[in-house]
């Protein structure tokens, strides 16, 4: 009998951290929005708010981790 191949798991910490979206890209959120917020402006949080497409070099690093497309 043939060994099975190895089926890779998908890390949850990566999996709650990043999205895939439908065109094959990835998102992330933007650092900086939990607490301190007082001290920043408004413009500044706002921007904080929307989401942000991960950087070429490191969105094959987050797709290994991400095995099944979450």
């Amino acid at each position: 009998m043939p060994k099975p191949i190895a089926r890779s798991k998908t890390r949850k910490s990566v999996a709650k951290r990043f999205k895939v979206t439908g065109t094959g890209k990835i998102v992330r959120t933007k650092s900086g929005r939990r607490h301190l917020l007082a001290s920043k402006s408004a413009k500044q949080k706002r921007k904080m708010a929307k989401s942000a497409v991960v950087h070429d070099s490191d969105v094959a690093r987050i797709k290994a981790c991400l095995p099944f497309g979450n």
